[in-house]
Formats: structure tokens, C-alpha cells, sequence
């Protein structure tokens, strides 16, 4: 075993570099559970020395100690914010408040296209994305059932609303957790610096999607009528619950917004907000709903990369980065927004942000910080809105896509991204003259 482990020390940038890119590969393909990949991934990483298996070295602790590699900020701000919203979304509350919106109309399709699309864009900046449509679907089906029209112009309507809002928060994607631990922004710097560009985006292409769906959004007056019509009495089932839920998320997502007073982690609020709750509910039932195969999937990944850092590969794509660019913080911001609204449209954004968040680390190391100020919005912007580009861009995409097949309605792979395409293409211009005007003028 000690020649083995001579044999990898002496070429652990390219091992390393050899299971990180046969872990995407594998992501990618979706042949295997990308939790089991990520997981294999790490065993290997951690069995062959890549990270250290010991806590401790020469009497001091090891920073290539496995386990330091894990972002625990992140990990915990993920499984706090699922228990939430988790529970808050059994009493009903986002259902009936869609609802109640959706009466608003009087059943106008081109309005009720507006309210969909919109009501996904806020509360995917507050929720995951894929909570988010799992809520709302069932009621686009009835809504479009009423209204005789096709379930699909709404349906990728609000798939790229759940993106496009998703990107607006510290909470709203996972890339977003992950940039906001890396970089130490705050829920605040989230929202100073992404919800009006992306309200910017969701508007765009709001218009743009109305242009090639307006035919397929005309029904009858009589039709219209049944949506004022529908029963919201009992979508509200636990009035308790109720009470009890909404406080918590508002006094967590006020303990977000007034962190740069307190200074209080943003995964601590959560973590005490989900701790709250879980004295009036049972631990095992509100665990059974946490996506543990997201929770384990991050910590694979942190390992994995973590040992491409380890051996210092995370620097040399941050040094090759700096030369492609000659050193310009500009054509470095635009290089990093469009690669990754392209990537991640193609791969998961999850792992793409997860290895770019070190890199970019690795080059506030060198240039600074304000240096990589837009460096980190551009990944941020180009990560979560690249995931519009095709149907297996983003995990809501696929929830959706398989949802309204059941259904009857396939969502084809081109005829989604034929759509995707253009709508990335008005968000990373728009995210474009956004960074320059906001960072470079």
C-alpha cells in the first residue's frame, strides 16, 4: 500500500482531475444515481490519500483533513430550509394563495399566464425551485382543464420563471447556497445585487414567451367564469399549523434580511428556525421529507473537489483562467457568465458552481477582492439562469417535463430548448449590460 500511495501523491493533480471529470461525465449521463456517483467519487478521493482520513498531524489540525472540505454552511442552511418549508407547505398556504391570485384574473388566460409565471418567479426566491412547481402544477392542470386550453405554454412558462427567481436569493438555488458560503454574501447582498436584474429577465422574457404562445392562450367568456368559480375554502387544513409555520418563515426571512446587523449566519437562522418547529412535529415524519440524496450528493462533491484543491489543480485553472484573459477582470467576468449560463444548461449547475467557487477563491487570492466582486455575480447569474436551456438543465425542468407527460402533454426535448435557447440568450445579454453598468462604468 505504500507504493500505491507514492504512486497517487506524485500524480494527484491529474487523479484527482481524472475522478472529478469522470464524476461530471457519469452526472451528466444520468445512467447512475448522481448521489451514488458523487459518493463513490468521495470513497475513492478519501481510500487512495488524496484528502487525509486523520484530523490531526504532527499534533495540529490537518487542513487537508477530508472532512474540512465539506461546507457545513451550506449543508445546513440546505436541510434547515427543506424542514420549513416543508412543513409550512402542508397546511396549504402556497396553494391557496395561488388560488386566490388566480381568481383575481376572472380567468383570463393571458392573465392567468402572467400570475402563474410571476407567482413561481417569488416564491422560487424564497423556496427550491423544485417545491415550487411540485406546488404549483396541479393547479396549472385544473386552471387549464377550466380553461380548454393546452397545460404546456404555462407549464415551460413557469419552469423558467422558477430559474429565473430561483437566482434572485441567497436561498431561491443551490448554486446561489453555494456562492453565498464561498464568497461570505449575505442574503441582502443577494438581493441588492440580483432582484432587479432578474425581474429585468423575467419580464423579457415574460414578453417574449406571450409573442409565441399568445394563439394557444384563448378560451370562452363562459370558460373564464369557472376560474372566479373555484372553491378555496378548504385548501387551508391546519389552521395551527398554519400560525405556527408562517411566523417561523417570516421571522427567519427577516433574521436573513437584517444579518448585516446581527451578523448571525444565515444557515444559524435557519437551523433555529427548523428547530422550532420540529418541537410541535414529529422529528421522523418531517425527516422522511428532507432530500437526503441533495444532502449527500453536496457532500460527495465537496470531497471530490476538494481533493482537485488538495492537489492544487483548483489554482491552476484560476492561473490558466488569469492568462487566457491577460488579466482583465472584464473579459474574465464575461468569460465566466456565458461559460456557465452555456454549462449549465448542459451539466448540473450544482457541480459546475461547486468547483468554479474555489477557483474564483483562488483568484481573490491573487487579484483581490474587489477584483472578483463580478466574477462571482457573473457565475451566479450565468449557473442558475443557464438552466433554462434545456429540460435536463435543472431538476424542476425535469420534474415538470415528467409531470406533464403523465399527464398526456410530452415536453419534447427540442421543442423545449428551441424556446431555452432564446430565453438564456435575453438573460445573459441582459445579465451582460447588467454586469457592465453595475461593476465597470
Amino acid at each position: 500500500m505504500e507504493h500505491f500511495y507514492t504512486l497517487v501523491q506524485n500524480h494527484a493533480m491529474a487523479i484527482s482531475a481524472a475522478v472529478l471529470i469522470i464524476a461530471y461525465i457519469f452526472i451528466a449521463l444520468e445512467k447512475i444515481p448522481k448521489v451514488t456517483i458523487a459518493l463513490l467519487g468521495a470513497a475513492i478521493v478519501v481510500f487512495s490519500g488524496l484528502v487525509s482520513q486523520e484530523k490531526l498531524a504532527e499534533n495540529a489540525l490537518n487542513e487537508f483533513y477530508f472532512i474540512n472540505f465539506i461546507d457545513f454552511n451550506v449543508i445546513f442552511l440546505l436541510v434547515s430550509m427543506m424542514i420549513i418549508v416543508n412543513i409550512t407547505t402542508k397546511c396549504g398556504v402556497f396553494k391557496w394563495i395561488a388560488i386566490e391570485l388566480l381568481k383575481k384574473t376572472k380567468g383570463k388566460p393571458v392573465m392567468v399566464f402572467i400570475v402563474l409565471a410571476f407567482f413561481t418567479a417569488i416564491v422560487s426566491a424564497f423556496l427550491d425551485n423544485v417545491t415550487t412547481v411540485i406546488l404549483i402544477m396541479p393547479i396549472t392542470f385544473v386552471v387549464a382543464k377550466q380553461l380548454d386550453i393546452n397545460p404546456v405554454p404555462l407549464l415551460v412558462t413557469e419552469i423558467f420563471a422558477s430559474n429565473i427567481g430561483g437566482t434572485a436569493t441567497l436561498i431561491g438555488d443551490p448554486p446561489n447556497i453555494i456562492i453565498g458560503s464561498a464568497a461570505g454574501f449575505s442574503f441582502m447582498d443577494f438581493i441588492r445585487e440580483l432582484t432587479i436584474i432578474c425581474f429585468i429577465i423575467m419580464t423579457a422574457v415574460l414578453v417574449f414567451l406571450y409573442i409565441c404562445y399568445k394563439k394557444q392562450l384563448q378560451t370562452t367568456q363562459e370558460k373564464m367564469a369557472l376560474i372566479s368559480q373555484i372553491d378555496n375554502s378548504k385548501t387551508i387544513t391546519d389552521y395551527p399549523l398554519l400560525k405556527r409555520s408562517i411566523t417561523v418563515l417570516t421571522l427567519v426571512i427577516i433574521g436573513f434580511l437584517t444579518h448585516d446587523i446581527t451578523h448571525i449566519a444565515t444557515c444559524v437562522i435557519a437551523f433555529i428556525g427548523a428547530s422550532i418547529l420540529l418541537l410541535f412535529e414529529k422529528p421522523e415524519e418531517a425527516f422522511k421529507e428532507i432530500e437526503w440524496n441533495t444532502i449527500f450528493f453536496f457532500i460527495g462533491l465537496f470531497i471530490i473537489i476538494g481533493a482537485f484543491e488538495a492537489s492544487g489543480g483548483i489554482k491552476l485553472m484560476a492561473d490558466w483562467l488569469l492568462k487566457v484573459t491577460a488579466g482583465s477582470q472584464k473579459i474574465t467576468s464575461f468569460v465566466i457568465l456565458w461559460a456557465s449560463g452555456i454549462l449549465s444548461g448542459i451539466i448540473d449547475n450544482i457541480p459546475y458552481t461547486a468547483t468554479m467557487a474555489p477557483m474564483i477563491h483562488e483568484i481573490e487570492l491573487i487579484k483581490g477582492r474587489d477584483y472578483v466582486l463580478p466574477l462571482w455575480w457573473c457565475l451566479s447569474l450565468g449557473a442558475c439562469l443557464g438552466g433554462n436551456l434545456t429540460i435536463i438543465g435543472a431538476a424542476a425542468n425535469v420534474i415538470v417535463s415528467e409531470n406533464s407527460a403523465k399527464h398526456g402533454y410530452p415536453i419534447q426535448f427540442l421543442s423545449f430548448m428551441k424556446y431555452g435557447a432564446v430565453v438564456v440568450f435575453i438573460s445573459l445579454v441582459l445579465s451582460s449590460v447588467y454586469i457592465w453598468i453595475r461593476h465597470f462604468i
